[in-house]
């Protein structure tokens, strides 16, 4: 059989595109299409070992069963939809357009994260970034978080917006409103929400520096889609 193997970020870029058509026996796993991916890609293969895979959207382990038809995602460990409260988009984002979309009368508090580009980190400067997605993976994760947060806070409304492409200084990347009651609420599940979204959406950006670039992700410790919620 045939699957198609859908590449992101620095595994794209290295391969020279976004999608590749992997010849694999029947039956396989996970991990006999990694290692079929590295022969055909030698380009990819130190990258392989450090990469998560989603089968059909939903994070696989080595042993996960590939079929005929499954959508197979290789996502590199750096750190859109129908539901307007979720959204992937190329177009610049409005944060009064995110308020009213959690905006309610029982929320007595409506925090807004924004998160922009900023010029300096660690002391080199940035000139531009590069956001890419996983969009209808992205957009799922993204609903998931706020399944987490209505366990943790019944009352809560929720809405994430993510800007992809290339944004320059001043930019804004990201946008994150959460509904509550109180204050401290929202505070708090607003919080978590970007901790949330760092930790297990399926988003990438390339820094670009004077000297170089590099795919990245967050700046708080190791990507890992695996993670399981805080208690």
């Amino acid at each position: 059989m045939h699957v198609k193997v859908l590449l992101f970020a620095a595994l794209a870029e290295r391969a020279n595109r976004h999608e590749a058509l992997v010849p694999l026996p029947e039956p396989a796993t996970v991990q006999t299409l990694l290692a079929e991916v590295g022969r055909l890609h030698p380009e990819l293969a130190d990258l392989l070992p450090r990469c998560f895979i989603s089968v059909n959207q939903e994070y696989a382990n080595a042993e996960t069963p590939i079929g005929p038809g499954d959508e197979i995602a290789i996502l590199p460990p750096v750190s859109g939809g129908e539901d307007g409260r979720f959204r992937i988009t190329d177009q610049p984002l409005s944060a009064d357009a995110v308020i009213r979309l959690v905006s309610n009368p029982r929320a007595g508090a409506v925090l807004t994260f924004v998160g922009t580009v900023r010029e300096f980190t660690h002391g080199q400067r940035t000139v531009s970034l590069t956001y890419e997605a996983y969009v209808p993976m992205a957009i799922q994760k993204m609903k998931q978080i706020a399944d987490e947060i209505k366990q943790r806070w019944p009352q809560a409304e929720v809405a994430m917006h993510h800007r992809i492409g290339d944004l320059a200084i001043e930019d804004i990347a990201v946008i994150i409103a959460v509904a509550t009651p109180h204050r401290s609420e929202s505070f708090e599940a607003g919080r978590y929400a970007i901790e949330r979204l760092k930790q297990i959406v399926p988003i990438w950006k390339k820094e670009i520096w004077e000297d170089g670039s590099e795919w990245k992700g967050h700046q708080q410790g190791p990507w890992n889609p695996l993670s399981r919620p805080e208690d």
